[in-house]
C-alpha cells in the first residue's frame, strides 16, 4: 500500500512503512492495519479437518460393517496413506479394529459405550421442549408431552395455548388410553396382544358421545394409527376438544411417549389439522434423533 513518507517534500511517494516520532525523537513504524494469519491459526485449522476426516471414517467403517483401506479410500476421496495413518491412530484409540484374515477394519465395542455414556444424560423433557416451544409459537394452541403409565397416560410436560378457550389440564394428570389421541399412539405400536392385555384391565368410561366403549373398538383402530403414523382424538375425551398426536422412538425404537396437539374444534379446519400432523410429525422425528433413535 503507498503511504506518503514523512520527510521536507510530502509530495513524494514511497512503499516504506509510514514513520512518526515518540516523544523521544525517535522514529517508528506505524502497524499494518492487517495482522498477517499466525502460525496457529494454520494449525487450528488442519486440526479441525482432521476431526472431520476421523469421524467421516468411522462413519464409513460402520455403515458399512466392514470395509478395507482401498475401499475407504475411494469412497472417501482420500489417499490410501491418509486413510491408513487415521486407523491406525483410531485402532490405538480403541475405536476400530482389524480383522486379521480379510485386513478389513470394523468399529469396536467401545463407541457403543461412548454413545451410552452420551444417552444416560438425556433427559425427554428438556430434549422435547425445544421443539414443543416452536410447535406452541406456531400455532399457539396446548401442546403435550404425555408416557404411558399403568393403564393410562400421563402428561410429563406442557406448554398452554395463548387463547382463552383451551383446554384445561395439568403436568401429572392422568386420562384414559382410549380416549386420547396420546394413549392411541402409546397402544399401536404396542405387539396386538400387549395392548390387548393392557386393554383388558381398563374400565371404559363414556366422557362424551364419541368415546370409544371397548377394548375390541380401540384395537380396530390401532392398525390404521400406526399406518398413518398418527393418532387423534376427535371429541372423545372432552366435548368441543380435539387432539392429535404423535410418537416419540427412543434409541430401541420403542415409543417412548408422545407429543400432542389439543384444540378446540371450531379452530380447526382440513387444511390447519393437515398443517398441524406435519408440525407434530417434523418434531416427534427431531426428538427421537436426540434420543438416540435412528431414522430409517
Amino acid at each position: 500500500m503507498l503511504t506518503f513518507s514523512e520527510t521536507t517534500d510530502e509530495s513524494s511517494m514511497s512503499t516504506a512503512p509510514r514513520q512518526k516520532k515518540d516523544r523521544g525523537g525517535a522514529r517508528t513504524a506505524t502497524p499494518k492495519a492487517q495482522k498477517a494469519e499466525e502460525p496457529g491459526d494454520e494449525r487450528r485449522t488442519e486440526s479441525v479437518a482432521a476431526v472431520g476426516k476421523a469421524f467421516a471414517i468411522l462413519d464409513a467403517i460402520g455403515q458399512r460393517g466392514q470395509i478395507g483401506i482401498s475401499d475407504l479410500a475411494a469412497q472417501l476421496d482420500m489417499s490410501k496413506t491418509t486413510v491408513h495413518r487415521f486407523l491406525q491412530t483410531l485402532r490405538g484409540l480403541g475405536y476400530v479394529e482389524q480383522e486379521g484374515d480379510t485386513e478389513r477394519y470394523r468399529l469396536t465395542i467401545q463407541l457403543f459405550q461412548l454413545g451410552a455414556l452420551a444417552l444416560e444424560n438425556v433427559d425427554l423433557v428438556r430434549e422435547a421442549d425445544k421443539e414443543m416451544r416452536l410447535i406452541s409459537q406456531q400455532t399457539r394452541e396446548t401442546v403435550h408431552l404425555g408416557a404411558f403409565d399403568e393403564d393410562s397416560i400421563i402428561y410429563i410436560h406442557k406448554i398452554d395455548a395463548d387463547y382463552g378457550l383451551r383446554m384445561q389440564s395439568r403436568i401429572g394428570r392422568r386420562n384414559p388410553l382410549y380416549s386420547t389421541a396420546i394413549g392411541k399412539v402409546l397402544l399401536a405400536w404396542r405387539d396386538p396382544a400387549e395392548a390387548r392385555e393392557i386393554l383388558s384391565h381398563v374400565e371404559f368410561k363414556k366422557s362424551t358421545s364419541k368415546t370409544l366403549a371397548s377394548a375390541e373398538a380401540v384395537l380396530n383402530i390401532l392398525p390404521n394409527v400406526r399406518e398413518q403414523g398418527y393418532g387423534e382424538d376427535d371429541e372423545e375425551q372432552e366435548e368441543g376438544l380435539r387432539c392429535l398426536a404423535v410418537p416419540i422412538f427412543d434409541r430401541l425404537g420403542h415409543v417412548a411417549a408422545a407429543l400432542s396437539l389439543s384444540f378446540p374444534s371450531i379452530r380447526c379446519g382440513a387444511d390447519t389439522r393437515t398443517h398441524y400432523i406435519a408440525l407434530l410429525k417434523h418434531a416427534g422425528a427431531a426428538i427421537s434423533v436426540r434420543l438416540g433413535y435412528r431414522m430409517e
